[in-house]
């Protein structure tokens, strides 16, 4: 009976390799007639030069059915005519923990063209985020290891955070400071449109050897294909997704979420949808959710995600800042007015907030903080009449307190680059601000 199987099986298999043809390609978009593929497959197109390695490319829609495709690599020799040839499989990577310490592509290869070690699991880059009752709630504080954040903006193990700035203001700064002095046990950290140039000096000058040595660093610089870009994105949440399913806190990071929306709309653009707000497709909007609730708590382990927003002319509220601030369980605010006053890092606490703190915190933390924070408010309030000498001492109590504390708390909030604290001790001098410790 069992042979008898097998031979049916047989009978049904279709021993034929079928190929489709490129008919034209347009701009981003690579069209053909056939193979059979469904959305999201990957395929191959063979170049005419049979020397030439395949191009890969993957199936992002239909058009009078024809297939349209997109590569995954720059295009070249390429004509009418050439095979395309379809995996039947969406793009899969390896993933493993001998990827730690390694700087990858956004399908999973090693950029300094060294063998991937032996060991790793195959893994597809598009999941779905986890169902919401099988998450458990945010409980638990992660040291980040700046103190404005650890005191002021208390981050939760699970927590999804945005990094709001401008060009310039110290972004990545920042989060080589996270990586190195988080106590997450893992980084991942994702480049996506970077310039070339910035790659190697993260690596090197703002992660460093300690850093890396428990990072694994995603790389898509501004100069490849949009799918790449986009696939960067998705490569780097489901490295953290692997982690997470085995019990391991990681702290997923991903510069910039812009740039990933960028991309998404040149896709979308290219393959006949209409440009909404700003010139962003409706397709942008429908997969940045899918992408930022992929991350989080769930019944193993947890992803602290955070994801750098890069706002055009320092403007909140355009429409990747404020979909993604909707999204989130938090925003960080960098502040070009404190990073050209030497402020760094250049959070504006008033602007930022964790919305997970008040669960998190214990009580005479919240009520510090509360405290620190009235303090700045009522300062920023009067800050003009302050500066310009109409404000006259005694006129009002509360603002003599915001002004003999201002310099105290100011010193407390800038950070070098260099300087560890853990959550406790920044904690503790915060307290001490108030008490008259710190002077």
């Amino acid at each position: 009976m069992e042979v008898e199987k097998y031979l049916e099986a047989i009978d049904h298999a279709n021993t034929y390799k079928k190929f489709g043809k490129v008919l034209r390609v347009v701009g981003l978009m690579i069209e053909s007639r056939g193979p059979e593929a469904n959305i999201g497959e990957v395929c191959y197109i063979h170049s005419a030069l049979m020397s030439k390695k395949p191009i890969l490319a993957e199936v992002v829609g239909f058009h009078n059915e024809k297939i349209v495709l997109m590569p995954y690599s720059a295009v070249t020799e390429l004509g009418p005519g050439c095979l395309v040839e379809s995996t039947g499989k969406p793009l899969t990577i390896k993933i493993g923990r001998g990827l730690i310490g390694k700087v990858v592509d956004s399908i999973g290869k090693p950029l300094d063209e060294t063998k991937l070690p032996k060991g790793l699991s195959n893994f597809t880059t598009e999941q779905m985020p986890p169902n919401p009752l099988s998450r458990p709630r945010i409980t638990e504080a992660i040291q980040v290891g700046v103190k404005a954040i650890d005191t002021l903006l208390t981050v939760g193990k699970g927590q999804r955070v945005g990094i709001f700035a401008g060009s310039g203001v110290g972004k990545s700064t920042l989060l080589g400071m996270i990586a190195r002095n988080s106590d997450a046990d893992i980084n991942v950290i994702a480049l996506i449109g970077e310039r070339g140039r910035e790659v190697r000096e993260f690596i090197e000058k703002d992660l460093g050897e300690e850093g890396l040595k428990k990072s694994i660093v995603i790389v898509a610089t501004s100069d490849q294909p949009a799918l790449m870009r986009i696939k960067g994105a998705y490569t780097a949440t489901a490295i953290s997704e692997y982690f997470r399913d085995l019990g391991y806190h990681v702290n997923l990071m991903m510069d910039s979420v812009t740039r990933v929306a960028m991309a998404q709309r040149e896709v979308g653009l290219a393959t006949g949808e209409p440009p909404t707000t700003k010139g962003y497709t409706p397709s942008v909007f429908a997969v940045l959710p899918k992408l930022l609730e992929r991350t989080g708590t769930s019944a193993d382990g947890t992803i602290t995600a955070f994801y750098t927003v890069l706002v055009d002319g320092d403007d909140m509220n355009e429409p990747i800042a404020d979909t993604v601030r909707g999204i989130l369980d938090g925003h960080f605010v960098l502040d070009r007015k404190l990073a050209e006053q030497g402020q760094f890092p250049a959070i504006n606490i008033l602007k930022s907030i964790s919305r997970v703190m008040t669960q998190i915190a214990d009580k005479d933390h919240l009520e510090t903080a509360q405290q620190i924070r009235s303090l700045l408010a009522i300062y920023e309030e009067n800050s003009e009449l302050i500066q310009i000498g109409a404000y006259k001492r005694g006129t009002n109590q509360e603002i003599d307190r915001a002004i003999a504390f201002h310099p105290k708390i100011q010193k407390f909030l800038k950070q070098d680059i260099l300087e560890h604290l853990s959550i406790n001790d920044s904690i503790k001098n915060m307290k001490a601000i108030l008490s008259g410790g710190i002077s």
